[in-house]
């Protein structure tokens, strides 16, 4: 009796303290916005800071956007189900920054001004290559906000206690989840609205920092458990899995091997190498990383921030190991499976696990659980404020400025349409995110990926190294990387035909993979290969004076 009392007191306090936590947060960020908005005074303030953060400003900033709730939550979970298979989401993410670094960032910085159709549009005709990139933008901005959004309803009704026939604050479960999405929402459109790329990115550089912060300490915790030994934390994790030595390796998970079935072995190995090839090349092309890269000065800060987002980024991939790995060997996956089939919830329960021993008893337990579970809520708000600024500056710099106004507005009136794009966006979101909970989170992510590597990767990498490339190459590139990612996935085992789909009751799939990278990112290039060879328009004087703006900044905004 007297340790059931001992839980709920310990329940109560987390919650408690888990609230009190996420409302100091709010309220630092909404101050840094408010004072962010008296700086914000040009559209150069609203798209891109003023172009005033430094390299490693930016480059925190940067990992604030990227290390989402997937990365945080859903890599711990998946390492600690799955051992070695789990570590390859962390191998992937950090890789492609790589791309990122050679391909991309200090060319983008160079060329552009605001968003990512600054450099598509460039040499090409205005109106159609801006509306194809505008729908790309949207499209995958929101397929990754439903993700982070769907996440935040789940994350909180469970970090507070709330399951299926308890209450808080007179809501039932579902209820609660609702109210969770609509004051993410709602805090995310004031981010944006009212802080512009300033607020936004200072409220992304405290997340990366608490992020950091709270991953490095479970880190230096589980690694005390064991003395720091990492054989000893292996053999446990290994142990307590269940799975024994095939914990460690390959095989688990991705790859795996049917006996008696070479077709769907061959199937296995082939969605792997689809969702390496997504995770790598999907980076990017994601458009709310892609606008990060004008925010700086200079091309040597472009270059400086992506380096410091590699050192801030791997390092976070590295705690990743641990926590995965701890929470398999302290938690076990048979508790992290019936708190979350998915694994979400393997570091919050690591946390837990972590306070009772090292704070001692369920109050030291619900005090750690509690700074984890608001870093995690920190992590949301800056993921979803960063998508949003991106989609709503594409709608209103691309769409309404470029195509409907044809050039002819004042930079007043665009930043009003930014802000009502983002109010639009934000919107949308939320109702989409509140009949989409019953969707697979990691597969709006992995699509996420997969069109940004489909299409917006072979567009911008077309643009910026072939001469002959032209208007009709950059539209099919687009859309065709656009349409096919989305088909393929609407078709596969992901939405239908399996158990764990998104409608396990319907079958209507015949595509075997899980993710469609595979095939439809060398659709996409060929898109926009035979787009271009199809069409006589040429502009080679134009693409000179491209490639000396990205290699040497010259003309540079």
């Amino acid at each position: 009796m007297n340790t059931v009392l001992a839980v709920e007191a310990g329940g109560g306090t987390a919650r408690n303290l888990t609230i009190t936590l996420f409302l100091v947060f709010v309220a630092v960020t909404l101050a840094i916005t408010i004072w962010a908005s008296r700086q914000t005074k040009t559209a150069t303030d609203f798209y891109a800071g003023g172009r005033s953060f430094s390299g490693f400003q930016n480059g925190m900033a940067i990992g604030g956007d990227y290390m989402s709730a997937a990365s945080f939550l859903g890599i711990a979970g998946i390492i600690a189900l799955y051992g070695y298979d789990g570590f390859l989401y962390s191998i992937g993410f950090l890789v492609a920054w790589l791309v990122a670094l050679l391909l991309v960032a200090e060319l983008l910085r160079n060329s552009g001004r605001y968003t990512m159709a600054d450099v598509l549009a460039f040499r090409m005709r205005q109106r159609p290559v801006r509306t194809a990139a505008a729908v790309s933008t949207i499209t995958v901005s929101i397929f990754y906000l439903l993700a982070q959004m769907v996440g935040a309803g789940a994350l909180v009704a469970l970090l507070l206690g709330i399951k299926p026939g308890t209450t808080f604050l007179g809501m039932d479960a579902d209820t609660a989840k609702v109210a969770t999405i609509i004051m993410v929402g709602a805090l995310m459109i004031i981010y944006v609205t009212v802080g512009g790329m300033k607020g936004t990115t200072y409220v992304q550089i405290v997340k990366a920092f608490l992020l950091m912060s709270g991953a490095l300490v479970m880190t230096v915790l589980v690694l005390a458990k064991y003395n720091f030994n990492l054989s000893a934390l292996l053999g446990d994790a290994a142990a307590t899995s269940g799975k024994g030595s095939a914990f460690l390796e390959p095989g688990l998970r991705y790859g795996v091997e049917v006996a008696g079935n070479s077709t769907q072995t061959f199937y296995n190995k082939m969605d792997l190498l689809s969702l390496g090839i997504a995770l790598v090349l999907g980076t990017a092309g994601l458009p709310h990383i892609l606008i990060r890269f004008y925010t700086v000065p200079t091309a040597k800060a472009a270059r400086k921030s992506v380096l410091w987002a590699i050192g801030i980024i791997g390092t976070f991939y590295l705690l990743t190991l641990a926590l995965g790995f701890g929470a398999a060997a302290l938690v076990g996956g048979k508790e992290i499976i019936a708190q979350d089939k998915a694994g979400n919830t393997a570091a919050p329960q690591l946390a837990e696990e972590l306070g009772k021993s090292f704070l001692g008893g369920d109050l030291g337990g619900a005090t750690l659980l509690a700074i984890i579970a608001a870093v995690a809520f920190a992590t949301i708000l800056a993921v979803v404020a960063g998508l949003t600024l991106a989609s709503s500056s594409s709608l209103a710099h691309d769409f309404y400025a470029n195509v409907i106004k044809r050039g002819q507005t004042s930079e007043r009136q665009e930043v009003r349409v930014a802000r009502i794009s983002a109010l639009v966006i934000g919107a949308v979101s939320i109702a989409l995110s509140i009949y989409a909970q019953s969707l697979n989170v990691a597969f709006l992510v992995a699509l996420a990926f997969a069109v940004a590597a489909s299409g917006n990767l072979p567009a911008i990498l077309y643009s910026l190294f072939w001469k002959r490339f032209n208007t009709s190459g950059a539209v099919w590139a687009i859309y065709g990387g656009l349409v096919s990612a989305v088909f393929l996935v609407f078709f596969s085992p992901v939405v239908s035909g399996a158990p764990t789909s998104m409608f396990p009751d319907h079958d209507w799939q015949w595509f075997p993979l899980s993710n469609p990278g595979l095939l439809s990112i060398p659709f996409g290039f060929l898109c926009g290969w035979l787009g271009t060879v199809i069409s006589k328009e040429h502009d080679e004087d134009k693409y000179a004076e491209l490639e000396v703006r990205a290699l040497t900044g010259a003309g540079a905004h």
